[in-house]
């Protein structure tokens, strides 16, 4: 017990592997998804609001609002804490007053699942079409652009298919929008355009602001008018990539965003619901765990490109080399210590979900997932301080896929 009303499970366990989440209504008799998972939160507070808006995943929003537990109201704020996943925040909430009175509630202490990989780029655009990665064409933080064999980093789109061409399923908002339904995001205005924005979370009004506490003013006086809100915090991913997730640093960050939301609970109209979630969780990294591609022949052999991220690589086999060979050579180094599955393997266990034909190819042939505190990177195409990131995220251990569903009603 951690003090409060939760019950953290000791690390080892956390940083095991969970069953594979599975999306879409027809899934809840599986261990994790279903209603339970990021890709519901949308379509279920859509249906919340009175507008149920299906997506090619969740054909009947009405199950997802239901099982959430969300109530129906006019208006409600969404807030998308990027990095903060459901165990780092319980295990930190003697620094959070806010978030504590939320999770002293039963409904709040059930996390639902990120997608995978548990990483940003898969899952905002997971989060904003109510989708998933096999669908939306982003399954990583690097992955193969097919258009042009190159390598794309996914965040800022850098040698990446054009944002709209690559990410083509309608966003939850957008949808609304279609219907007259207002539709509000408030953030830093250097992602109001963004290729990110643009391709996972199109279709809303953008408030842009520098200063966090005008962000969170700028949400609550939207939420006055009947529709939905969606606030963005980046700042636990950001310092926890930066100095660790369980720095002191990031704790001094954590308490200044439960004070925002905390401001926003004061600041909306009575009436107005508040989910928080995000995107995924966040482990610590060991340097003695690092494995770097670039300087171990037996994991090199027969990989042209190295993509994903240093929790969850792909890898892009040489022509005429076979994939099945590549997994076993890298099950054979690893052991324990990561889940090698081929695309083929994926695929069949759902890890993106429906697989459009056209993403196949942007998803590695053989994927790797760390286990524990492992991380691999390559020193070919990665920078030092990259390779050297305290808190990392990406694999589908406990701690990086449940992510918080926090219900509030003003």
């Amino acid at each position: 017990m951690n003090g409060m009303s939760v019950d953290v499970p000791e690390m080892e366990e956390l940083l095991r592997p969970v069953p594979v989440a599975r999306y879409g209504d027809d899934a809840d008799g599986a261990a994790r998804g279903g209603a339970l998972h990021l890709s519901s939160l949308l379509p279920a507070l859509a249906c919340a609001i009175g507008h149920p808006t299906p997506t090619a995943v969740h054909r009947d929003p009405d199950e997802a609002h239901r099982k959430l537990g969300l109530p129906e109201v006019e208006s409600a704020v969404v807030v998308l804490i990027d990095g903060l996943g459901y165990w780092n925040l319980a295990m930190r909430l003697g620094h959070a007053p806010y978030l504590r009175s939320l999770m002293n509630e039963p409904a709040n202490q059930r996390p639902i699942s990120t997608c995978a990989p548990s990483t940003t780029v898969a899952a905002m655009s997971t989060f904003g079409t109510g989708t998933c990665p096999g669908l939306t064409g982003m399954t990583g933080y690097t992955q193969r652009n097919p258009e042009t064999g190159e390598l794309a980093q996914m965040i800022q789109f850098r040698q990446a298919i054009a944002p709209r061409d690559l990410q083509r399923q309608p966003t939850v908002f957008e949808l609304l929008r279609e219907r007259g339904v207002r539709v509000t995001s408030s953030g830093l205005p250097k992602f109001a355009a963004s290729p990110l924005t643009e391709a996972a979370l199109r279709g809303t009004d953008y408030i842009s602001n520098v200063a966090p506490r005008d962000r969170v003013l700028a949400a609550a006086d939207a939420a006055r008018t009947p529709g939905l809100t969606y606030l963005y915090i980046r700042d636990a991913d950001k310092i926890g990539h930066t100095y660790g997730w369980d720095s002191d640093k990031w704790i001094g960050t954590f308490e200044r965003i439960d004070a925002q939301l905390a401001l926003l609970r004061r600041s909306v109209p009575k009436g107005t619901l508040i989910v928080i979630t995000a995107d995924h969780g966040m482990v610590s990294s060991d340097p003695q765990r690092r494995i770097d591609i670039a300087v171990t022949p037996r994991l090199a052999q027969g990989v042209a490109m190295v993509g994903g991220e240093p929790r969850s690589v792909m890898l892009y086999a040489q022509e005429g080399e076979d994939p099945e060979d590549i997994a076993d050579r890298w099950r054979g180094f690893l052991g324990d210590g990561a889940q090698v599955r081929t695309r083929a393997q994926a695929l069949a266990e759902g890890l993106f979900g429906p697989v459009e034909p056209r993403v196949e190819p942007m998803i590695g042939d053989v994927l790797v997932s760390a286990v524990g505190s492992l991380t691999l990177v390559d020193s070919r195409i990665q920078t030092a301080q990259a390779m050297q990131l305290p808190s990392v995220h990406g694999a589908h251990t406990m701690l990086e896929m449940d992510i918080p569903c926090l219900i509030d009603l003003a």
